[in-house]
């Protein structure tokens, strides 16, 4: 993990410093809530439906186990604690709350980042001066800024890792913040590294995605997407870059949002994103893009040239931990204990083989604690993690990978440096925690947005819609039989649940003041599993919350009649669904809505 020096410390705690004087003066009435409003925006501090809430920036997933038992304390001593008080006023909620008004979580994002629902803006100052004690903080997770910067969980881990992305996702990091000159862009800006032959990053759907590759000399290069995008108009990034030498990268990332600045629509906010510039320009944008470029590198001097003194210091943080001896152990020995386990115990066979991947170093493995945990905790959402359970995930990083932890963007935890033997160990603590659930990538593994019962831009609740289908999937043979579908719900056309990119995707609408659901099929994240990156297309009008489940139902049915029997299994649901066309499975969609109809008149 990156090492912060004395002035990124000294740079974290003066922000916090600052914050806690701005919010100081608003309480004081000395700034105006219009004047306030950007400031705590700007570290990271929004207001909800019923409470503030604020965005952890968590710079390409990585936290160390002393940042995750902050994050707990934070839950612990200042969600719960902000949800209780709120619960004492008698506030009326717009509608039932599964669960009630609970606090005391953290929710991981599938932008890697962490995020809480229930902190008191009272408090806000002190969370923030926690934050800064570990070197976190909610820096530009707000505001019209480039974002927290993204990769793939297995960064540098990866058996298919082509060239780490790490070290450039934090040269990234500290060249774009508090960038003055993208401080205030048409709209939000977000960056994703992939640096694998898999993308697991997503790298398709975001304003750039960066490819960090080899060319056949074997130098270290980027290949530049521009312009993906979700929310109303959903956009595939168009490849603008086949190879950028590395030490290019930000001078090209200048010369891309320069451009964006100055072109990019600032009369509608729907209209702002970079993707409706890049898809309207086309050519146009990319010959602006490498003018820009070409005056930033002849005419500037290109001034924001990577030396390799610089990547070398950066890169030198990402080396491989020094482990204990007993992960020296040899690959024959862990084979042989392994292998015992999985003879002797069925269920921790298939923890091995959903939640365990393999490792650069072959004594090693990934490890995969899924935080979609059947819902057995009343009103939790994909992706929450209660205080005791972060302390727990903190002391697993301890004892069995190095002290590091990821936030993946399927909202999940992954831990990258389990010794192979440790895996009985580890999997028993998961068991016991709640938290090893056999259903990586597969249908309940799915990721939603906090959507209604938190976010006041949300159409639609997301939670008991995931708890529904989750409900009517607990058995694992079935799971299994159905094998790897990507399941993505978003309570708005925002798309903070990535819908669009969902083999399944369920989106929440308004239909005069009533919660509906469209269902999306067919759209993909660019992951191997998922081939080409593409919106899903909806199945047909909407549906109620009731008709959903039924609608999932239809649709897997179909899936299981017309699947092909392949030399290595089953063809998979998004296979299956690209060779025999929509049609199929929209019929029985819509058959399940007419069924569900007849049986609630009845």
């Amino acid at each position: 993990m990156y090492t912060y020096t004395d002035f990124d410390k000294a740079f974290v705690k003066a922000r916090a410093d600052q914050f806690r004087d701005q919010l100081g003066r608003w309480q004081s009435g000395l700034l105006a809530e219009e004047e306030f409003r950007p400031l705590r925006l700007q570290n990271g501090w929004y207001v909800q439906r019923y409470a503030p809430m604020l965005r952890v920036a968590v710079p390409y997933g990585e936290l160390n186990s002393a940042q995750i038992r902050v994050l707990a304390k934070i839950a612990r001593d200042y969600d719960a604690p902000g949800a209780q008080a709120l619960a004492a006023t008698g506030l009326q909620l717009e509608q039932p709350m599964a669960g009630g008004i609970t606090g005391g979580y953290g929710h991981f994002t599938t932008r890697q980042n962490v995020q809480y629902n229930w902190i008191s803006l009272k408090d806000s100052a002190d969370v923030m001066d926690l934050l800064a004690s570990v070197n976190l903080h909610g820096i530009q997770t707000s505001g019209n800024c480039i974002r927290n910067t993204t990769t793939d969980e297995r960064a540098g881990v990866a058996v298919d890792e082509i060239v780490d992305p790490r070290p450039y996702c934090e040269i990234l990091r500290q060249w774009s913040t508090l960038q003055p000159e993208f401080a205030l862009l048409p709209r939000k800006f977000k960056v994703a590294f992939s640096g694998a032959t898999d993308d697991r990053a997503a790298t398709h759907w975001h304003d750039v995605g960066m490819h960090v590759i080899k060319n056949e000399a074997g130098e270290v290069g980027l290949r530049v997407l521009v312009g993906g995008g979700m929310g109303r108009t959903p956009v595939i990034a168009s490849t603008i870059r086949q190879f950028l030498p590395w030490n290019q990268m930000l001078n090209y990332l200048e010369a891309i949002v320069r451009v964006y600045n100055r072109f990019g629509r600032r009369d509608n906010i729907y209209k702002a994103r970079i993707k409706i510039l890049v898809k309207a320009e086309g050519q146009r944008f990319i010959d602006e893009v490498e003018a820009e470029y070409k005056a930033i590198i002849e005419l500037d001097g290109a001034p924001h040239t990577i030396t390799q003194a610089e990547f070398d210091r950066v890169a030198s943080c990402f080396v491989p931990p020094v482990l204990t001896a007993r992960v020296q152990s040899a690959t024959e020995k862990v084979a042989t204990l392994v292998q015992a386990d999985t003879v002797n115990n069925p269920e921790f066979s298939r923890w091995l083989e959903r939640n365990v991947a393999p490792h650069k170093n072959a004594s090693l493995r990934i490890v995969t604690l899924s935080f979609k945990r059947a819902f057995s905790q009343e009103g939790s959402a994909p992706g929450d993690a209660s205080a005791d359970q972060l302390d727990a995930v903190a002391e697993l990083a301890d004892r069995f990978s190095a002290g590091e932890a990821r936030v993946t963007h399927d909202q999940n935890i992954v831990l990258p440096w389990v010794n192979a033997s440790d895996l009985p160990a580890v999997w028993a603590e998961a068991k016991r925690l709640n938290l090893a659930r056999a259903q990586t990538r597969l249908l309940t593994d799915m990721i939603a947005c906090p959507g209604g019962d938190f976010c006041s831009l949300a159409n639609a609740r997301s939670i008991p819609l995931a708890a529904a289908i989750t409900e009517r999937y607990q058995d694992l043979d079935e799971l299994y039989d159905l094998g790897e579908i990507d399941l993505h719900i978003s309570g708005c056309i925002n798309s903070c649940g990535h819908h669009h990119s969902g083999h399944i995707g369920i989106l929440g609408v308004d239909k005069d003041g009533q919660e509906w659901y469209q269902v999306t099929l067919g759209g993909s994240d660019g992951s191997v599993l998922s081939g080409t990156p593409m919106a899903g297309k909806a199945v047909g009008p909407s549906f109620t919350a009731a008709e959903v489940p039924e609608v999932i139902e239809a649709v897997l049915n179909v899936y299981k009649q017309e699947r092909q029997n392949l030399t290595l299994g089953a063809e998979t649901f998004i296979a299956t669904l690209r060779r025999v066309g929509a049609e199929p499975f929209k019929v029985a969609a819509n058959a399940a809505r007419t069924s569900t109809q007849r049986a609630i008149a009845a």
